[in-house]
């Protein structure tokens, strides 16, 4: 898979590579479709949609970690932003594409391979400032250990989501946490900047 890549444009200037067999497959459809392709190969509409949203953020020399990567669109926009990011994922293929992406697109992202039930060395690493995450709630199994995970993290985080079941149940768990939400919407994908302490601004 890795040996045939394609270059595509995204947003913001940035060229993506991408696996040729995933990019037969715009997100486009249900919210609940399931790729044939490894879940990291597509061009997830969240992905996209959270670039956007960092495109017209200020985040130079901010500390900035994403979540189940994938093609790390959302990293690659942050860093050309003067961000320091760490693109995180558990797939190792995932993460060599995004190191190809990177140089593709003249910027430096730092990657870790992470598996979230066991995120040590990850917490190990955490000094940032942001957390971000595009379409990571594809399962539910995904709400609990995302919950768990991000407090240990940063006080911020960025979720872009579909409109997925598990979307709704991961916002109602933090709203029990105590933590503060606002939604934007970017087409039907919907940005929650999420704040794990009652004292700042989302």
């Amino acid at each position: 898979m890795l040996d045939d890549l394609v270059s595509r444009p995204v947003s913001g200037g940035i060229r993506l590579l991408q696996p040729r067999e995933a990019a037969e497959l715009p997100d486009d459809g249900p919210v609940e479709w399931a790729p044939l392709a490894p879940y990291w190969a597509v061009l997830w509409r969240s992905g996209v949609a959270l670039a956007e949203e960092i495109h017209t953020a200020e985040l130079a020399g901010t500390r900035v970690a994403e979540l189940g990567c994938g093609l790390a669109v959302p990293s690659v926009v942050a860093a050309s932003k003067g961000a320091r990011v760490l693109a995180t994922d558990a797939c190792e293929e995932a993460l060599e594409v995004v190191c190809r992406n990177a140089r593709a697109n003249g910027v430096k992202i730092d990657t870790l391979r992470v598996d979230w039930s066991a995120p040590d060395e990850l917490v190990r690493r955490a000094t940032f400032d942001l957390v971000l995450a595009a379409d990571v709630l594809y399962e539910r199994s995904s709400v609990a250990p995302l919950l768990e995970l991000l407090p240990r993290l940063a006080e911020r985080a960025w979720i872009a989501d579909p409109g997925r079941p598990a979307a709704a149940a991961f916002l109602a768990g933090a709203n029990r946490r105590g933590w503060t939400a606002a939604t934007a919407h970017r087409g039907v994908v919907q940005i929650h900047r999420i704040c794990t302490t009652p004292d700042n601004r989302v």
